[in-house]
């Protein structure tokens, strides 16, 4: 049975052509126009790529800073012991230690949304890849997760830095920032994902990179954009 869409979801819709492939400044200045829910909507920007994510030399992973932030409130895990510890509570990380925050993860605590670890922490953390693995939590040195520095990567993910990585299905989607947002600021914001993305494109990988590109707000419809010129690059 079709899902029932609200009233003002029906409304924004008649906003969207669904046949239209709109270039990324048309497509944000459009959903700035469109009627919106009692909250501040993310935006969401959705690449479904032409590679074959179950083969390791086809993984596309990266990290973007967002010039412009995401204006989400992140809260950051940091697995880690003696200054190093000390360090992530001063930065402001809202999960600190190391033994007991492994069996509470284990346990099926979330309450995160980025978790970083020391490098001689990762030997215990590498257990949690059932807890972490899926959520793409696990700290990675690609995404300076991984680090003896955790003050600076807390620093980093809580000023707008966002980590990335391929689904199964062979999409990255990767919010961007949130409607209240400008519309130049959005349109920066979704651009330097769009980069970073292109930017990371396997060796390995042949054909059509960008198959297609959207951008949608959480509670809205999605736009598709553009990704003609991608392919080039």
């Amino acid at each position: 049975m079709p899902k029932k869409r609200s009233k003002r979801y029906r409304a924004a819709a008649k906003l969207v052509d669904d046949e239209k492939i709109y270039s990324l400044a048309e497509a944000v200045g459009t959903l700035k126009k469109l009627p919106v829910p009692k909250f501040d909507q993310s935006v969401t920007v959705s690449m479904h790529l032409g590679v074959d994510p179950r083969k390791s030399d086809q993984m596309v992973r990266g990290t973007c800073p967002l010039p412009h932030g995401s204006g989400k409130e992140v809260k950051v895990l940091v697995f880690a012991t003696g200054d190093a510890a000390k360090a992530a509570e001063a930065a402001g990380a809202e999960f600190v230690g190391f033994d007991d925050l492994i069996e509470k993860v284990k346990g099926g605590f979330t309450g995160f949304d980025v978790a970083v670890a020391t490098p001689d922490a990762m030997g215990e953390v590498r257990k949690l890849g059932r807890q972490l693995g899926p959520r793409g939590l696990m700290p990675n040195p690609k995404t300076g997760t991984v680090t003896n520095d955790v003050a600076d990567a807390i620093k980093a993910v809580k000023a707008g830095r966002v980590d990335y990585k391929i689904d199964r299905g062979g999409t990255v989607a990767v919010a961007v920032g949130k409607v209240s947002f400008p519309e130049d600021q959005l349109q920066e914001n979704a651009q330097a994902i769009i980069d970073s993305i292109l930017r990371a494109k396997p060796a390995s990988a042949k054909g059509r990179y960008v198959k297609s590109t959207h951008l949608a707000a959480t509670m809205s419809p999605g736009f598709t954009l553009d990704s003609s010129s991608y392919n080039a690059v």
